[in-house]
């Protein structure tokens, strides 16, 4: 098939993922991006942008997030006709934490309903996503005076499938490198630098366990956004030496090089549909310290959650108990195993098998 992939917010993960899917799929993959900037104007703006940048005649559209599908679909109906249309969910905005400078309640959330609705088919990158977003449409549309077309739930919900991330992880295998012998152990950060990855109790958690005498080391690596966060800052401050990469790795093989050299990956984000960096670092075998909410706990295998999983405002005593020698798994294969499953040599079937199927299942006659 040709297949025309919609990404709006050509940058982090969503970069990595429509890259990945056109290098490694069967189909004949167009990519038509924007800049991964200005997310508010994405959502509004990219169907316009995309009705007028798609000049081919795809056998099938797949559109990523950031996108108003009612719209799309609008502009490019006489041209495109029944042309079959997919929504794939990174995230969603009826959930995603609003900060203190946002506050605009469900407009981008209802966006993203009028994209499912106009779809043909809704893909989520996790169970956990899936039935998150299905649970907060209710709550949403309750929220409006009448008329609240909560049937439409149902609807959205039988064209609505889980289909996870696919992530490139065999290409860190060429990158493998080993921690010096008798060096502490070390404490990684591989999340974007914004408020929704928590930063703030991942560095009060180091800062109080410096105070308590463990011995580590500390690597802060993620994408950076304007200033560096106030935290990071005073992780500077009072970790000093401790801290061995303060940064955005330069090339894929420096922040490979990293991950491979570190012991523990930590996460206390508020908001995480999937969490591709903690499965690119358990595949280089560091062990995952995660909060026990969003899909965290979809990403391990049972028998190592209670040593991986901490409750709420637990993580300087999960870290500690960790730091101690009494909580490691010995066996961070069976880590690197559960993380491998989601590598685009897997994944990518699946997907190619999907989308097939869904087009067959369309075609006039």
């Amino acid at each position: 098939m040709r297949i025309a992939l919609l990404e709006s917010y050509y940058g982090g993960s969503h970069k990595a993922w429509a890259d990945g899917y056109q290098r490694h799929s069967q189909h004949e993959i167009e990519l038509l991006t924007l800049p991964a900037q200005f997310w508010k104007w994405r959502m509004q703006g990219a169907a316009i942008s995309f009705a007028r940048l798609l000049q081919s005649q795809p056998d099938f559209i797949l559109a990523s997030s950031m996108i108003d599908l009612s719209t799309f679909r609008a502009l490019t109906y006489r041209r495109l006709g029944a042309t079959p249309l997919a929504l794939y969910l990174h995230e969603n905005q009826l959930s995603y934490p609003q900060n203190q400078r946002q506050g605009h309640g469900w407009r981008y959330g209802f966006i993203n309903y009028l994209s499912a609705l106009s779809a043909d088919a809704v893909y989520f990158n996790s169970d956990y996503h899936r039935a998150d977003f299905l649970a907060q449409l209710p709550r949403m549309l309750k929220h409006f005076a009448d008329y609240n077309e909560l049937e439409s739930i149902d609807t959205i919900r039988r064209k609505s499938k889980t289909l996870p991330l696919g992530i490139d992880l065999r290409r860190f295998d060429a990158h493998r490198a080993t921690k010096p012998a008798g060096a502490p152990p070390r404490i990684l950060w591989n999340h974007r630098w914004e408020s929704d990855k928590n930063p703030d109790a991942f560095v009060s958690s180091l800062i109080q366990l410096a105070e308590g005498g463990y011995d580590f080391q500390v690597v802060i690596l993620g994408e950076q956004f304007g200033e560096m966060p106030a935290a990071f800052r005073r992780a500077r401050e009072a970790l000093g030496g401790r801290i061995i990469q303060l940064g955005y790795a330069r090339s894929f093989a420096e922040y490979a090089r990293w991950l491979w050299r570190c012991d523990y990956v930590v996460s206390s984000a508020w908001q995480e549909f999937f969490g591709a960096a903690v499965c690119e670092a358990m595949y280089c075998h560091c062990i995952p310290i995660l909060p026990d909410r969003l899909n965290y706990s979809n990403l391990l295998p049972g028998a190592l959650k209670p040593a991986c999983l901490y409750a709420r405002d637990k993580l300087t005593a999960q870290l500690a108990f960790h730091l101690a020698g009494g909580g490691a798994p010995s066996d961070t294969e069976l880590l690197r195993a559960e993380a491998a499953q989601y590598d685009w040599s897997r994944m990518v079937p699946q997907y190619d098998r999907e989308l097939e199927g869904l087009a067959n299942r369309l075609a006039p006659g």
